[in-house]
């Protein structure tokens, strides 16, 4: 078996077992203490009352959904979206007329997450099964990718932000947020550094230079609360040229 198969079958068995603990009210796949140190009450912070109860089933580092500015009528792509959270938040952003996209690679949290919509009443929203890696959209459809705390996990980023620009239209936009490794860590410290949803964390410049070799422009880069000894969120942008 391939390093890279292996990586995601096993990310993907993590989280099978977290979306079946969700389900039944318990834990996702960190602890409420290293919730609290990656960032999930900021995550949800100013949440609408009524979305509220999905809250629990989703653990990010940032709010990718605030700085992506989203419009009414955009098509927007949540890689990794989980429970569907950052999906409802978005539906409500694009409006009727937008629509919105949840990628995951695991069938219970696709469940779990379409039971979250149907909750919520949201006519927009549709979630697909499939890997970042190899994402199952056509050329040019989406106007703005967003993804919460998961290329991080991705074996394969160099083909993620490949797949990224990809689906992305002219002029398209990349909002998310990651985590990063500082350059004193080693590849071993990465992997095991703090919760294992963690590893694989790439530092700054490299992160960067992954979105320029994908052929993304305005790249953008901002640091904001350390999640890990020697790792940090951030939130990260950039965009396909307009041309």
């Amino acid at each position: 078996m391939s390093g890279s198969k292996e990586h995601g079958e096993q990310v993907t068995r993590r989280y099978a077992g977290a979306a079946q603990r969700i389900a039944a009210g318990s834990a996702t796949c960190v602890s409420a203490e290293e919730a609290g140190r990656i960032g999930h009450s900021l995550y949800v912070e100013g949440l609408d009352p009524d979305l509220a109860q999905f809250a629990a089933g989703s653990i990010g580092c940032g709010n990718p959904v605030a700085v992506a500015e989203l419009a009414p009528g955009q098509t927007v792509l949540d890689l990794g979206s989980g429970s569907g959270l950052d999906v409802l938040l978005s539906g409500r952003r694009v409006g009727p007329t937008g629509r919105v996209i949840g990628l995951d690679m695991t069938e219970q949290m696709l469940d779990l997450a379409r039971r979250n919509a149907a909750a919520a009443g949201a006519g927009n929203v549709e979630f697909r099964r499939g890997t970042i890696e190899d994402i199952p959209l056509p050329d040019a459809s989406v106007d703005v990718v967003i993804s919460n705390c998961v290329i991080a996990l991705s074996a394969d980023k160099p083909r993620v932000f490949a797949e990224i620009a990809r689906v992305l239209r002219p002029g398209g936009r990349l909002g998310i947020s990651d985590v990063l490794a500082d350059p004193a860590l080693t590849a071993a410290d990465r992997a095991h550094n703090t919760a294992e949803c963690l590893g694989g964390a790439q530092t700054e410049a490299e992160y960067a230079a992954l979105l320029h070799a994908a052929g993304l422009t305005r790249i953008s880069v901002t640091v904001t609360h350390e999640v890990g000894n020697g790792l940090h969120a951030a939130i990260i942008k950039a965009a396909r040229p307009a041309n």
